[in-house]
């Protein structure tokens, strides 16, 4: 009869988790600026949609120092977020977030109804075709690159742009 215990399996090795990355850094004040790369980590939305958003709504206005590097505000933060949250789970297309704004005098109110049934279908409809300038906004970031394009680059861009208008043409046919 073995009384000895069996040797207890080797501890896994602690995992790596987010709380530990942010605490190594430093937290920045309430009212501090933040970055492009901060608020889409925070509001969980790509970049280049928020460079987006800043062609349609012209109330997003992040301050811009040399290079083009975007600035956010914490009102600008918080306009991002019901901005986005009008559009991604509300259900409005970004020409009746464009009203509302419009309406409220640019700013949001907090007692927005639901958007109607036909909204939400234009928003389905929206979510379904990106615009051209969505499209671009995806590829400016190469074409911002110091170096000089491949021809294989430019024909892509070029592509991706038709592209972009073939589809905007396909949604106005219905």
């Amino acid at each position: 009869m073995n009384l000895i215990p069996p040797a207890a399996p080797p501890a896994a090795p602690p995992a790596a988790n987010d709380d530990a990355a942010e605490r190594a850094r430093p937290r920045k004040a309430a009212g501090a600026f933040r970055t492009i790369s901060e608020v889409a980590d925070e509001l969980h939305i790509p970049q280049h949609v928020l460079r987006f958003w800043e062609t349609k709504f012209a109330q997003v206005r992040p301050l811009k120092r040399g290079g083009g590097r975007r600035y956010y505000r914490p009102d600008d933060i918080m306009l991002l977020r019901r901005i986005s949250d009008l559009l991604y789970i509300q259900g409005y297309t970004i020409k009746g977030v464009q009203r509302l704004l419009r309406e409220g005098g640019g700013r949001l109110a907090d007692n927005i109804p639901p958007p109607t049934a036909a909204e939400r279908e234009a928003a389905e409809r929206e979510r379904a075709t990106p615009e051209p300038q969505l499209v671009l906004a995806m590829i400016e970031p190469a074409l911002a690159q110091p170096r000089r394009p491949s021809e294989a680059e430019r024909l892509r861009v070029g592509l991706a742009h038709i592209l972009a208008e073939l589809e905007a043409l396909r949604a106005s046919l219905g």
